[in-house]
């Protein structure tokens, strides 16, 4: 899978969805996506496998069960594993659920 391929996946559900941040004000909910660490498996002093992490990111207004499983249900459909933290963010009045992902090859 590729980042675009994420991007389209992720897409698919009707939300908003950005790389990183969006440009203008959204209103929840939306999700970003981003890279965030590479864990290659090495082989012979060399990159033999690509693994890209990266962070999905739920944000809505208040506990929204249904759109969680809604996204969960998609990143299992990708065959893609995750974790998932939560937290609210009281400067911005949000729930951030992080669903923690990993592409092979992408």
């Amino acid at each position: 899978m590729t980042q675009t391929e994420l991007y389209t996946a992720l897409k698919s559900l009707g939300l908003p969805v950005a790389y990183g941040e969006f440009t203008q004000p959204t209103t929840p909910p939306f999700i970003t996506y981003q890279f965030s660490a590479s864990g290659d498996m090495m082989a012979d002093n060399q990159n033999y496998v690509d693994i890209f992490g990266y962070q999905v990111e739920l944000y809505t207004e208040k506990k929204e069960p249904a759109t969680e499983k809604m996204l969960q249900d998609k990143l299992k459909e990708l065959r893609l594993p995750y974790s998932k933290s939560e937290t609210w963010i009281e400067s911005e009045k949000m729930r951030q659920v992080v669903y923690e992902i990993q592409i092979l090859g992408g």
